[in-house]
């Protein structure tokens, strides 16, 4: 099968990570996949940032946790070393579109990498809100961008699960 097409069927959401770190020269290639995104009229109104400090990765977590509302200690990024933020233009009216498709080229690309990966949503919320602006000014990103989404990255604690068969009628031929 075509390596791409075989990336695609054999991709699945990791739920469970080790603590083990990514190599930089592979967080490198996956976020090079992220920036060749299709976009709308080739505006490329995402942006990526790749956050591999512990502590930062932490707060990113918490600030997750507290928009979702769970407890602590939980982890809404199954204990993964790596975040990628993908955020968009908050005034394109595709940003949600550029800013998925940029999310399923890392996934992929991760995947086709053996980096375990799943794509965490509340990120919209967490930048909205006046600590994920702190962040942003932080690192100097300017401008006004809405999250769409955390992929986070890691080598998975135990097996790849296994695909759900794909349901009836998802595919219509007409003409």
């Amino acid at each position: 099968m075509n390596a791409v097409l075989d990336a695609i069927m054999s991709r699945r959401s990791v739920r469970a990570y080790r603590s083990d770190m990514v190599p930089k020269d592979v967080i490198d290639q996956i976020v090079q996949a992220g920036t060749y995104a299709a976009s709308a009229m080739g505006h490329q109104s995402s942006i990526i940032v790749a956050v591999t400090d512990r502590g930062l990765r932490d707060r990113l977590a918490e600030l997750n946790r507290t928009v979702g509302g769970w407890s602590a200690p939980s982890d809404p990024f199954y204990g993964a070393p790596v975040v990628l933020v993908v955020l968009a233009e908050k005034d394109w009216k595709n940003r949600v579109y550029d800013g998925s498709l940029v999310m399923g080229n890392l996934m992929l690309a991760a995947h086709a990498l053996g980096v375990g990966n799943c794509w965490i949503h509340r990120v919209k919320e967490v930048f909205d809100s006046p600590e994920g602006r702190d962040l942003l000014k932080a690192w100097g990103i300017e401008g006004e961008y809405e999250g769409i989404g955390h992929c986070v990255l890691g080598y998975p604690d135990g097996p790849l699960p296994t695909a759900a068969p794909r349901k009836e009628n998802f595919v219509y031929f007409a003409g």
